[in-house]
C-alpha cells in the first residue's frame, strides 16, 4: 500500500482540482444485498439456467470465480461515489443482463458524452451528505476534554505531550501515524506497516500541516480533519468517500530542517 502522505503537490496539480490521494483502504465495505422479489402464480414455471440455482457459497468458488466475484467488487467500489440508490443498482444489473443479449434498450454512444456531468453531479450530492454526518462526530470531537477546534475546523487534542521541537511547516517530519474513518475504519496506519514515514510538512494534506506544527518532538496527538482541509468533496476512492472526515493518532518521532 502506497503510504498517505507522501504525494508531493506538484504530483497531485496533475490531476487538479482533485486533492492530495490517498492510498485505498484495506477494506471496502460489502453492498447490500437487494431484497428480491416474488410474483404469484398459480403454476410454478420452469426455472430458467439463470434462476434454477442459488449462488454458491464463497468457500465453493472456484479461483476463476472467484476472481470474477472481485470483478464485481472492484466496479461497486468504482461505483462508490455515484451514490445510486437500490432502484438505480437494480438498472445497472438491467444493463449487464441486456449487454450480455445483445438487447441493449438505449445507444451506448448517445449517452457516453453525458457521463462525466452525470458523474461530478452525483458526487457533490455525496460529498453534501457524508458532511452532515460528519458535522455531529466533529461537534462531539470538539468538546472533548482538551481539544483545541482551529478557524479551519482542524480539532486538535494532545495525548502524549512532547518535550523536544516543534516543526515548521517548511521541515520534514518523521512520524508513525494510524488513520480511520468516523465509523471506526482504518484506511491507513506506518504501525502495521512496521515502518514510520518522513515526509516535507508542506506536502501533505492541510490538516496534517497545521496541527503537526502543534506538536512536539515525543508527543502523540490526535488530529480530526474535517474534508475541507483533508480530501475535498472528491475523496479518495474507494474508501475515503467525498466530504468524509478522517481521524489521524500521529506519533512525532523527529524534525529535520
Amino acid at each position: 500500500m502506497r503510504v498517505l502522505l507522501l504525494l508531493l503537490p506538484s504530483l497531485l496539480m496533475a490531476q487538479a482540482p482533485a486533492p492530495k490521494a490517498a492510498p485505498a483502504p484495506a477494506k471496502a465495505p460489502t453492498a447490500a444485498k437487494a431484497p428480491a422479489t416474488a410474483a404469484k402464480s398459480t403454476k410454478a414455471a420452469p426455472a430458467s439456467a439463470a434462476t434454477a440455482k442459488a449462488p454458491a457459497p464463497a468457500g465453493t468458488l472456484t479461483e476463476e470465480q472467484k476472481t470474477i466475484y472481485a470483478i464485481g467488487l472492484s466496479m461497486a467500489q468504482s461505483l462508490s461515489s455515484l451514490d445510486l440508490s437500490p432502484a438505480e443498482i437494480e438498472i445497472l444489473k438491467r444493463a449487464f443482463s441486456d449487454a450480455a443479449a445483445g438487447k441493449p434498450v438505449v445507444k451506448l454512444e448517445d449517452y457516453t458524452p453525458k457521463f462525466q456531468a452525470f458523474s461530478q453531479s452525483r458526487s457533490v450530492r455525496a460529498a453534501a451528505k457524508q458532511k452532515i454526518v460528519a458535522k455531529a462526530y466533529l461537534d462531539k470531537a470538539a468538546m472533548e476534554q482538551g481539544a483545541t477546534k482551529t478557524p479551519s475546523g482542524l480539532v486538535y487534542r494532545e495525548l502524549v505531550p512532547g518535550t523536544g521541537a516543534s516543526p515548521k511547516a517548511t521541515d520534514k517530519v518523521k512520524v508513525n501515524y494510524r488513520g480511520t474513518l468516523t465509523n471506526g475504519t482504518e484506511f491507513d496506519s506506518s504501525y502495521k506497516r512496521n515502518q514510520a514515514a518522513e515526509f516535507p510538512l508542506n506536502g501533505v494534506i492541510p490538516c496534517w500541516t497545521e496541527g503537526v506544527q502543534r506538536m512536539k518532538v515525543g508527543g502523540k496527538s490526535q488530529l480530526v480533519c474535517p474534508a475541507d482541509i483533508a480530501y475535498g468533496d472528491r475523496g479518495s476512492p474507494p474508501l475515503i468517500s467525498g466530504g468524509a472526515t478522517l481521524i489521524f493518532e500521529i506519533e512525532l518521532l523527529g524534525v529535520t530542517p
